[in-house]
């Protein structure tokens, strides 16, 4: 059975984790698969946005294969967590928008992931947190780098220093999610703000997450001098063009990443 299933729906592509009977923890195994899906992803220029989820309603990802991890050696358990983090990262540098939809818990592991995606919809019952200090070591795949950039130093650090775990409505009053909804509408909700992006320009969304993303790392002179270039590559193409025809036709523009 495959640990990673992907759907493709027009422009949208879904990549669901698919090991529920260990919480869809982050094996060595799955992230190989993870990988080889998000080079699938990259190649294919006909897909604008990206859903990451995680089969049933458990676990979105409970983060790190434990049991795995008791037979390895310490260099071992280092090396797998530096891949965690490799992986996650080739999420995050993903050129187009990608959006956690949380089916269940995330912990560790499982919400360094979602940090790494630019958007994070949560189900209602769902519970969050980096709960590696409670374990003795500490978020090691992105966590105490993209929480505090996200939420602020402050909540970070209570979130990890504690351990402790959000509930949903929680995460979203810290801006640790940007929605909350029912878990029978998750999938719905996560694909109706795919369908929003998707239908602009995907160049524009590209150039766009390039923008913020750049720019966040730097002051803000120098990260309008990242938007500048990011917008003049805009500016020859030909949904642009198109762009502005459908405007003054009062229709839909038929966008076409180029």
């Amino acid at each position: 059975m495959s640990l990673v299933k992907l759907e493709i729906e027009k422009h949208t592509a879904v990549l669901t984790l698919n090991r529920p009977e260990a919480a869809n923890a982050l094996s060595k195994a799955l992230l190989d698969e993870v990988n080889k899906t998000l080079t699938t992803i990259k190649q294919n220029p006909a897909i604008y946005c990206l859903i990451i989820t995680g089969h049933g309603e458990k676990a979105f990802c409970a983060g790190a294969d434990l049991k795995e991890r008791k037979g390895m050696s310490e260099q071992e358990v280092i090396q797998t967590v530096q891949y965690i983090g490799e992986t996650i990262s080739h999420i995050e540098k993903l050129d187009i928008p990608v959006i956690a939809a949380l089916n269940g818990v995330a912990f560790g592991g499982g919400l360094e992931l979602a940090l790494a995606c630019d958007l994070r919809l949560a189900a209602r019952h769902v519970q969050m947190g980096l709960t590696e200090t409670s374990l003795a070591i500490i978020p090691g795949a992105g966590g105490t780098q993209r929480l505090p950039r996200l939420i602020g130093i402050g909540q970070a650090k209570q979130m990890i220093f504690t351990a402790q775990k959000k509930t949903a409505e929680e995460a979203l009053g810290i801006g640790l999610v940007e929605h909350v909804v029912e878990s029978e509408h998750l999938m719905t909700a996560a694909y109706e703000l795919a369908n929003q992006i998707t239908k602009n320009g995907p160049v524009a969304l590209r150039q766009a997450k390039k923008a913020m993303n750049l720019g966040m790392q730097h002051d803000v002179e120098t990260g309008l001098a990242i938007e500048h270039l990011c917008y003049t590559h805009t500016i020859p193409t030909e949904d642009r063009r198109e762009g502005l025809q459908a405007f003054k036709e009062k229709r839909q523009p038929n966008y076409q990443g180029k």
